[in-house]
């Protein structure tokens, strides 16, 4: 029983997580405040809905399901990477919209 309240509140977090991080791609302005919309909060929501799986797959299944933890490391090794890259070849493609350094002190 308390299995289940930890596997629903992990999918009801995740979900939360993927509806604001797919409003953000939707919403925000420019390019690069986009980005964060799904490398931060989705990838968040992905992984807890991942881990609900497993949990659930793992707790209903006669043995340990480890496949969506694998993908869940993954995501959060590759989301972070691929983000740097994209936001490395738009700043290559666009130097000038680099954002100004901060004032010295």
């Amino acid at each position: 029983m308390l299995a289940d309240y930890l596997i629903a509140g992990l999918l009801l977090t995740g979900g939360g997580f993927a509806l604001i991080g797919s409003f953000g791609l939707a919403r925000l302005s420019d390019f690069y405040k986009r980005l964060h919309g799904p490398t931060k909060a989705t990838t968040l929501g992905v992984g807890c809905i991942l881990i609900a799986s497993s949990l659930h797959l793992s707790l209903r299944g006669p043995t340990l399901s480890l496949h969506e933890l694998l993908i869940t490391l993954f995501l959060f090794i590759s989301a972070p990477v691929s983000a740097h890259l994209l936001v490395k070849a738009a700043l290559h493609l666009d130097p000038r919209a680099k954002p100004p350094l901060p004032p010295e002190q």
